[in-house]
């Protein structure tokens, strides 16, 4: 259970079979296509080794280059290069003839393995010197630090490199116990303080000299700089046309010429400048690379093409990792990003957009071009967005239109228009209004992204981005040429769909070719609607989506919350006014939609099949199609999936797969089944107040609605008791967090609207954690709605003070039942106009209002006193992601009871090592104005200096790569058909395309890293599986976040393949770690913990850690009793090993006890038959004798001595660590010489000896450990 899959993509690969295509198509498309150029002609793609000339002293070095890589990307290895490192404006030569860098190297004529590429370097443009100037100063550590209003604090963080103290690992002997009861400790989500990186120069900016007057400009001056040295000298250097010279220049005087006589310094590079005039430059540039190679690379590259992960903990503002130091040039950044005119930022995003969806893909490598490109593009645009759309909340952009009211106003930044996600001019007024509207984006962007997945030729998409910030839904769009030019009269602006509101609808058949493509990879039904007049259209598409020709000739699709039809089912079920569904926009999943066709695709293929059996004559025609059913099911039923319209399904060439079909030239029709016949797709617009006008219409929309009804039903009725029943017998893996949750139920087709249903039906011990998980992630999504009521109009520098009032009512109420906003007056004074209500807010009003939210949001009555039983910690850190709430540590205080211990668990409740920084931060925070304040006045959990920073949330509409994924997918299928050596380099292959396309710091890498890793351990290579796992590891903290559920499976898998690899002790250490964080993402007793917990004790048992093996052990036999009950075969599973365990750490007669349970429970749940049955009577046996051998012996020594000696001393005279060949060799020798008497007599005088021993019985339960350690497992649920 620990490391079972958690997303779609890891899943396949536990079942192929089912996810697999029919042929080998993509891996044949993957292993050919690469070796085609573009003329069609075979290319050998064999890596070969060409040597780098650099200029002046003639160094050379070797890289290794592709025929298929472009020149661009060898000039880029060459910059990453270490003995190339100073350069950046240069290009390259062969033969003395310049090469073109964006041609491939199979274009150059002559370049063949051995050949000599020489660096020629180039004059400098205004941009080359700035770009260089930017390049130079991240080289040497001399950027500082940034403060970003977008990625937060301490975005992209790892912690990998603090987990493991390598020193303290060596000389460590004994393992330490832990503390199975302490509250988990949030230290470890921290990265540890180091010390400041050595300065190589103290400071490195523009000069006040800036910009070169107009006739020095003529003179080849571009920039002017002003350095300061370690030796505390200043030099002005003047950026030129030919490189970087030393000026005479002063703070005081201009005059930027060479400094002649000795001290006349010039380079064409400014790093090998700053090496001339500095002595100790040299040197101090390799201790700072020393320095920075202290960390694991992976953790420090610059994050490209994601979007850093934000920790919702960080420091506090005293610590040195957040330190802020003083640095001129990050002022002059933007300057130095985008020039005096800031043109360079500056993107027609819609065109870049559609001309990357233009670009060709007929060869392996147009393909690879055009998607990097792509993915790049998304993530450049998903930047830009977030910043505008947070300038735009902050209201630091002039609105187009600032007449009208606050959620109607529009703006344009950075070439991009946002607009607010609320109903401010009555679009969606009789849908549920603002919250209609916001709910609407949100699907627009899945939409969107979905049609983006799609990749149909000659139908487009702006790009799409939907940002929450501080309570408030902006969508960002790349601007349509043509979306606001006023249409002529009698013209409409949109050709295809609705035009105001419904009461007109257009339907240019010149949309209609595209859309039909696009309905039916969406399996949308063509159906008919009627406008205001009640004159028929019959649309491809539900009539809100909508087409528009643009200004450049192509055709945009837009609008794109209604790919599916409303849940009619949720909409008619009832409520009473007061709790009455917020909005109308409760449509179907995406995912349902194509989980039904799928089912009904395998249902008519079986229906194909039965009537061909019955046509068959003879029984031999009947064996005949008996042995190709097999082949024929999973053969249609893939192709059948090919189809598939959700984001996971790739065809190739991105063409749909029904045309694919009937293009393929089966082998022997007679065994295909045409799936021309079969068709199913649904009417979105059904119960949206169509007015069919004649019988036939009406009965045709009857007929739609039924459909529509069965789908709703299918949901209630199959898919959510499917997902309990697979919960409960452990089929798929719980879900630890909400982000985990909302994936696992988006994944079966399920809105998160059903909570409340999935925890009313998750009745008994079983699913316990799903119920409790399900609950809180209620209470987190209401409380986000409330609060989201607060924080929407309020100005920034007030929202903190909103936040500590409103997290008090909720969490801190248990500490102070009557928390006080606390407002700076000044602030207060300062924004008169603000509105202020939450001040008012008080626990008992806060309570009601989540209630509310949760009756009619989730139609669920959460249970009386949920308010003190939530668990605290668990439910302020989903709050924080939900919000984007990146808080102070510290030690939280959330009731009075754990007021007065609340240091305790820090000093002792955490591992060896970390108390002494703990106290170092307590220390540290001491004087900060947030403990000055809590002290003055009344006690209170949160204040509004913990609230450091608030990150934006982004919904982006990026597809992924289909082509990475064909080649993984292909991979995959060539190791299950045992083509191992195709299979491993198709493996390979989707690596190289993964890392291409996305960068090497991406969530999809990750999750490559992820699967891979468990496909590379399945094969026996388990130091590639390390090294993957550790990737893994390290991308996902980075992308996906510290803490997040991937992130503590990639360390679980990293600990687990340590162990097989033989490194036990470090592998121990990634386990723990993990657990730690999934007492802190889940809290205590998680189902999936319990072979965790197993795995953890087989591995202190590896290491001859016996005692502490054995109570890892009995707290994984005490989690899995809580939730699946004392007599169940989990329960005898785990008894079975503890008793194992029990027998190294020399406690026989717990031994005894424990496998006589599970003997007894074995026997009664599968017949004294069953092997389990058998083999726990054996081990009963061997250990009842062990345990007799053992009591005679003790009783021996007792007539000699009159000493009683605990049992635990007393094996057969075996030290710990060869107790278990010790008794493995007693059993052997007691057979020799058994006892006659029964084994229940033997266990009784087993007993009746331990009863005469009485300083040996109370010491200890047998099988239970301490019991005073886990008494106390309960205090730390609430944590």
């Amino acid at each position: 259970m620990a490391e079972a899959p958690t997303n779609g993509a890891v899943a396949a690969s536990d079942n192929p079979a089912s996810e697999a295509p029919a042929s080998q198509d993509p891996s044949t498309e993957v292993a050919e296509a690469a070796q085609l150029g573009d003329d069609g002609e075979q290319i050998e793609d064999i890596p070969f080794a060409v040597t780098i000339v650099l200029p002046h002293d003639l160094k050379t070095f070797e890289i290794p280059v592709s025929p298929l890589e472009q020149i661009h990307e060898i000039r880029q290895s060459i910059i990453e290069h270490p003995l190339a490192i100073q350069y950046s404006c240069f290009h390259l030569e062969h033969a003395g003839e310049r090469i073109n860098d964006f041609i491939q190297v199979s274009d150059v004529n002559g370049l063949v393995a051995g050949s000599e590429l020489h660096v020629v370097e180039d004059p400098y443009t205004e941009k080359e010197a700035r770009i260089h100037l930017i390049r130079i100063r991240e080289l040497i550590g001399a950027a500082g630090d940034r403060t970003d209003t977008v990625h937060g604090v301490l975005a992209g963080v790892s912690i990998y490199d603090d987990v493991v103290d390598h020193k303290h690992l060596a000389t460590e002997d004994e393992v330490d116990e832990y503390d199975f009861a302490a509250p988990p400790s949030l230290s470890i989500l921290l990265p540890k303080e180091t010390e400041p990186a050595p300065k190589t120069v103290k400071a490195i900016s523009l000069s006040s000299w800036n910009p070169p007057p107009a006739y020095l400009r003529q003179r080849g001056h571009l920039l002017y700089l002003v350095v300061a040295t370690n030796e505390g000298e200043q030099y002005q250097i003047t950026a030129h046309v030919g490189g970087f010279f030393v000026n005479k220049s002063s703070n005081a005087k201009f005059d930027p010429f060479p400094k002649p006589g000795p001290k006349e310094y010039a380079a064409h590079s400014l790093f090998t400048l700053l090496e001339k005039i500095s002595p100790s430059f040299a040197t101090a540039y390799d201790n700072f690379q020393q320095f920075t190679n202290q960390k694991d690379p992976l953790a420090t590259f610059q994050i490209g093409n994601a979007f850093p992960s934000a920790p919702w903990l960080v420091p506090s503002s005293a610590s040195p990792l957040c330190a802020h130091s003083a640095d001129m040039a990050r002022t002059q950044e933007t300057f130095l990003l985008g020039g005096a005119e800031n043109t360079d930022s500056l993107r027609d995003w819609n065109e870049e957009f559609q001309s990357a969806k233009e670009l060709p893909r007929d060869t392996i490598q147009d393909r690879v071009f055009r998607e990097r490109l792509i993915s790049k593009l998304f993530a450049d645009y998903n930047d830009a967005a977030a910043r505008g759309a947070v300038l735009v909340a902050r209201g630091e952009v002039a609105p187009l239109n600032p007449t009208e009211g606050r959620d109607a106003q529009i703006f344009v930044y950075n070439n991009v228009f946002f607009s607010f996600g609320a109903d401010g001019v009555g679009t969606f007024t009789t849908e549920g209004g603002d919250e209609a509207a916001r709910v609407a984006t949100g699907k627009d962007v899945l939409g969107v992204k979905l049609v983006n997945q799609l990749d149909i030729d000659g139908l487009y998409t702006p790009g799409t981005v939907v940002i929450d910030y501080l309570g408030k839904r902006i969508v960002g769009q790349s601007i349509v040429p043509g979306i606001f030019k006023q249409p002529e009269p009698g013209e409409n602006q949109i050709h295809y769909g609705a035009v105001d509101g419904k009461d007109m609808v257009a339907a240019d058949e010149r949309f209609a070719p595209t859309f039909e493509r696009l309905a039916r990879a969406l399996r949308v039904k063509k159906h008919a609607v009627w406008d205001k007049d009640n004159k028929r259209f019959d649309l491809e598409a539900s009539v809100e989506m909508k087409g528009l020709l643009g200004t450049d000739g192509r055709k945009y699709v837009l609008d794109l919350y209604r790919i599916t039809p409303l849940d009619i089912a949720w909409m008619e079920e009832g409520s009473d006014a007061e709790t009455e569904y917020p909005h109308r926009m409760t449509v179907l999943r995406p995912e349902l939609i194509e989980n039904l066709g799928k089912q009904k695709a395998r249902e008519f293929i079986n229906a194909e099949l039965a009537k061909r059996g019955a046509l068959k004559k003879s029984e031999e025609g009947l064996a005949k199609v008996e042995e190709k059913d097999g082949e024929l099911t999973a053969e249609t039923a893939t192709a059948t999936e090919e189809t598939s319209s959700d984001a996971t399904s790739k065809t190739l060439e991105g063409e749909e797969v029904s045309e694919t079909i009937d293009s393929e030239e089966p082998t022997d029709k007679e065994d295909r089944i045409d799936m021309s016949n079969f068709t199913y797709s649904l009417n979105p617009d059904v119960f949206s107040a169509q007015v069919p006008q004649t019988d036939a219409e009406k009965a045709e929309l009857v007929k739609d609605e039924e459909e529509v009804r069965e789908a709703c039903k299918q949901l209630w009725d199959v898919v959510i008791p499917g997902l309990l029943h697979d919960l409960g017998e452990s089929d798929v893996s719980f879900p630890m967090d909400g982000r985990s949750l909302s994936r696992l139920l988006h994944r079966r087709g399920i809105n998160m609207r059903y909570l409340g249903k999935l925890a009313t039906q998750s009745e008994g011990t079983r699913l316990q954690c799903f119920r409790d998980l399900c609950e809180r992630e209620m209470i987190a999504r209401s409380f986000k709605h409330v609060a989201a009521q607060y924080l929407k109009y309020l100005p920034l520098p007030l929202t903190s003070a909103c936040l500590s009032h409103l997290l008090n009512c909720l969490l801190g109420c248990g500490l102070n039942s009557k928390p006080v906003a606390v407002i700076d007056e000044s602030l207060k004074a300062l924004f008169s106009d603000a509105e202020l209500e939450f001040e008012n807010v008080s626990p008992e009003s806060l309570r009601e209002a989540i209630q509310h939210e949760t009756a009619r949001r989730f139609r669920y009555t959460l249970p009386d006193g949920w308010s003190s039983q939530i668990r605290h910690l668990q439910l302020l850190r989903e709050i924080a992601l939900k919000l984007g709430l990146q808080i102070q540590t510290k030690n939280f205080v959330f009731t009075a009871e754990s007021e007065s211990t609340t240091e305790k668990p820090v000093a002792n409740g955490q591992a060896s090592g970390e108390g002494k920084s703990k106290k170092k931060k307590k220390n540290a925070r001491d004087g900060s104005p947030a403990s000055i304040a809590s002290s003055v006045s009344a006690p209170q959990t949160f204040s509004p200096d913990d609230f450091v920073n608030v990150v934006p949330i982004i919904k982006d509409s990026c597809p992924r790569s289909s082509l990475a994924e064909e080649a993984l997918e292909a991979g995959r299928l060539s190791i299950y058909q045992n083509q191992r050596k195709l299979g491993e380099d198709l493996l390979l292959e989707s690596l190289s395309l993964h890392e291409q396309i996305y960068g090497l710091l991406h969530p999809e890498v990750a999750q490559l890293y992820h699967t891979l890793s468990q496909l590379y351990f399945q094969l026996e290579q388990k130091e590639a599986a390390v090294e993957l796992a550790r990737k893994a590891a390290i991308v996902a903290e980075r992308t996906v976040g510290l803490d997040s559920a991937e992130t503590v499976l990639n360390y679980l898998n990293l600990s687990l393949f340590l162990h097989q690899r033989g490194d036990s002790k470090q592998a121990l250490v990634y386990a723990k770690h993990a657990l730690d964080l999934w007492k802190i993402i889940y809290g205590p007793d998680h189902p999936d913990t319990i072979t965790t917990m197993n795995n953890y004790a087989v591995m202190l048992q590896s290491i001859k850690a016996y005692h502490e093996s054995r109570r890892w052990f009995e707290e994984s036999l005490r989690v899995c009793e809580k939730v699946f009950g004392q007599h169940t075969v989990h329960s005898a599973t785990l008894l079975f090993q503890l008793a194992q365990a029990l027998a190294l750490d020399q406690d026989s007669k717990g031994a005894v006890a424990r496998m006589q349970e599970s003997r007894n429970i074995f026997q009664n749940i599968l017949g004294a038959d069953d092997k389990n049955t058998k083999e726990a009577e054996h081990w009963l046996s061997q250990l009842t004798h062990n345990a007799v051998a053992i009591a005679k012996m003790a009783k021996g020594q007792e007539k000699r001595t009159g000493i009683s000696f605990p049992s635990r001393n007393v094996a057969m005279g075996a030290s710990a660590k060869d107790s278990k060949t010790g008794l493995v060799d007693q059993s052997a020798s007691t057979t020799k010489k058994m006892d006659g008497r029964s084994i229940d007599d033997l266990i009784k005088y087993i007993n009746d000896s331990d009863k005469k021993k009485g300083s040996s019985g109370n010491k200890k339960r047998a099988g239970r450990g301490n019991p005073k350690r886990r008494g106390s497992t309960a205090a730390g649920t609430s944590a």
